[in-house]
């Protein structure tokens, strides 16, 4: 995406737009997760990244505005088999006022080459998703992979039919975690290219880190909802 601008010139509400707001953790109370809900619409961000079982308790809160709802699929492993997915997507379907749907990829098949397998799944998922009129990120679990298997990951990726690729889940363990460093993200702009957008997320908590992937063409970023006040240079 070339941008009219660079990304320290944006307002804030600007700069909004390209986060989805992050409420994934499991213990949170429902308490809390409609507490963060009206944060993340006061704020204007795109997207709302939900977990599928708090669906009915987000959605009266980001109807009618600008705010979207984002679930996650087969969230946080990516092991579920194939029809499992399909059914998980075509429920979350059912809803309204969704933009996107974040799965995750089978990366235990990344790291084991199998990347047709790979994606055959998520064209599976994306058809349905696209029936719908929504789109699809999709997690690769970059902390997990080397840079070949994430090279080729994202041709998988774009080739299965999904809009975005996606870097990290923020809940892998057994790694180093870093996330959405801009090494990795150029690495995924450079396979894309155009066919293709890519999100960021993981580990982005500056907001000089933040203006850095946006100004280098990302269209998205996964920030938790602790990092997205001082992303938004809200507060440091």
């Amino acid at each position: 995406m070339k941008l009219k601008k660079k990304a320290a010139e944006m307002s804030q509400r600007e700069l909004a737009r390209f986060i989805d707001y992050s409420v994934l953790k499991p213990e949170f109370t429902e308490e809390e997760i409609i507490k963060l809900t009206k944060d993340c619409v006061k704020l204007g961000c795109f997207n709302l990244c939900i977990n599928p079982a708090y669906m009915d308790l987000c959605l009266p809160y980001v109807e009618g505005t600008d705010t979207k709802l984002s679930p996650v699929l087969d969230f946080p492993f990516g092991t579920s088999s194939t029809e499992c997915k399909v059914e998980q997507a075509k429920i979350l379907c059912r809803y309204p006022h969704i933009s996107e749907m974040d799965m995750v990829a089978n990366y235990g098949w990344i790291r084991s080459e199998k990347y047709e397998a790979v994606e055959q799944d998520i064209r599976a998922v994306a058809e349905i998703v696209h029936a719908a009129g929504y789109g699809l990120k999709v997690i690769l679990e970059t902390d997990a992979l080397t840079e070949a298997q994430i090279r080729k990951a994202c041709h998988s990726v774009a080739a299965a039919g999904a809009d975005f690729v996606k870097t990290s889940t923020g809940f892998l363990t057994g790694h180093e975690c870093v996330g959405g460093t801009p090494e990795i993200i150029q690495i995924m702009l450079d396979e894309v290219g155009d066919q293709i957008k890519v999100k960021g997320s993981g580990c982005i908590r500056t907001r000089e880190h933040f203006l850095k992937l946006i100004d280098m063409g990302v269209e998205r970023m996964g920030i938790g909802y602790k990092s997205v006040p001082v992303v938004l240079g809200l507060q440091k």
